[in-house]
Order: structure tokens, then C-alpha cells, then sequence
């Protein structure tokens, strides 16, 4: 069967190449970078910023997409990103690894419908919920 994949798009406001080698620490996978300088022709911010990143890709376990620009705002729409699964091991590596430099909002433990969950702010204010649920045989 076909499927559609659904991959975050992150907005940063300079430090995006930052945040991003940031998630590749913790996720592995491949970091393609590309600026506004390295694009011909013209497009918004390539004048103002051209250091900036324009296009952003981490592809592995975990595929997350980015770029710098003058949305990323306090004001701007309101995302978490979730990871689940049932590596335990590898998930609370995910949870500690994100919450280092950040803040948590709910500990990793175990839940009222019987998995592991916790929630946090990454550094750079992106909001993640973990849920480790358990093997069922």
C-alpha cells in the first residue's frame, strides 16, 4: 500500500543550522543544509540574510524538515511534535537528549492509560511529547 508521510517543517529565526545539527546529535541521519546564498536568482532574504538556511533536511529515523525565516515569531501557529514507540531505551535517550538546555513540563513517567510520557521545551522553544508504550505480546 502507498503511503503519505506528514514531516514536520520547522521555522527558526537565524539559528536553524544550529538547531538542527541539535536534533541530528540526538536522532542521527543525514543533514543536507543548503543557504540563501548558495540559491541563484532572486528570493525573499536572500539580500537581508544570505547566511541563513533556506532549506533544511534531517533524514533518518526521524525526518524533519526546516528553514530560517521572518515567520518564526512568538505569534506564529502553535506546534508539538510527538515521538512514540516502543524502544524504551531509545526514546527516553530522545527525551533526555531534548530537554538538555531546555525545560520540562512533565517528568518521563509512567501514565494514567499504563505507557511512559513525558513532555518538554527544547532549547530553542520547540515543544515535544514522548510516549513509550509497552511491548504487547
Amino acid at each position: 500500500m502507498d503511503k503519505i508521510n506528514l514531516d514536520p517543517y520547522l521555522y527558526f529565526a537565524g539559528d536553524c543550522k544550529e538547531a538542527m545539527e541539535f536534533y541530528k546529535s540526538i536522532f542521527g541521519g543525514n543533514l543536507e543544509v543548503q543557504t540563501y546564498s548558495e540559491f541563484s536568482g532572486d528570493m525573499p532574504g536572500k539580500n537581508e540574510h544570505p547566511d541563513w538556511v533556506m532549506h533544511c533536511l534531517l533524514d533518518g529515523d526521524v525526518r524533519l524538515m526546516a528553514s530560517d525565516s521572518q515567520k518564526a515569531s512568538p505569534s506564529s501557529a502553535k506546534v508539538e511534535l510527538s515521538l512514540s514507540g516502543t524502544d524504551d531505551a531509545k526514546l527516553r535517550n530522545c527525551y533526555n537528549g531534548l530537554s538538555s538546555g531546555g525545560k520540562v513540563t512533565m517528568p518521563l513517567e509512567k501514565a494514567p492509560w499504563g505507557d511512559t510520557f513525558g513532555m518538554l521545551s527544547d532549547k530553542y522553544g520547540i515543544d515535544w511529547v514522548i510516549n513509550i508504550s509497552e511491548i504487547k505480546e
